[in-house]
């Protein structure tokens, strides 16, 4: 279940593109003195894809279903009709935005933001599952609905952390 782009991009492409939008990264001039190469490629699309996402949110107003459908009849122009493009896209998505609601800055994750971020883990190995029960991968089904299965053990251990924190529930005794 391998995704390849019909024309993938250099690292001097994104790094042009980075350029165009305002957002051009500061290179160590030691460590790359000829500008980025090819194993920066994916830091720079980690990058483009930050840089993007933040005109997206500046340029569509929440609530304004002529902005948001715009955004979305653009997405899904780039994507096409391709289903298992489409839902690995949003299973990175979604990777991401759980990565972001761990806080990484943070020393502690509080329980709030960990039941989150394991919901969008929950909700990424379950798409996961789904696209090699597809591909009548059933190894490949066992191992995402066992991550899917551990984050939700997590969640429910967050949640009721949570309600300890509020005086809703006692602390388990270990």
């Amino acid at each position: 279940m391998s995704i390849q782009s019909e024309h993938p991009v250099s690292a001097d492409q994104v790094y042009a593109a980075l350029v165009a939008l305002g957002a051009e990264p500061v290179l160590d001039p030691e460590l790359r003195p000829h500008g980025p190469q090819e194993e920066d490629c994916r830091r720079l699309l980690g990058g483009l894809l930050a840089k993007v996402e933040l005109e997206i949110t500046a340029a569509v107003r929440l609530g304004n279903d002529q902005d948001e459908g715009e955004a979305l009849i653009g997405w899904i122009e780039q994507v096409g009709p391709d289903d298992a493009l489409s839902t690995n896209v949003l299973i990175n998505r979604l990777q991401r935005t759980g990565v972001q609601l761990m806080g990484l800055d943070e020393e502690e994750t509080l329980p709030g933001r960990m039941a989150s971020a394991m919901a969008m883990a929950v909700a990424a190995d379950t798409l996961g599952a789904h696209l090699h029960f597809q591909d009548n991968d059933v190894d490949g089904v066992r191992r995402y609905l066992g991550r899917a299965e551990t984050a939700l053990i997590e969640i429910q251990r967050n949640i009721h952390d949570l309600r300890v924190a509020v005086g809703d529930a006692e602390e388990e005794p270990d």
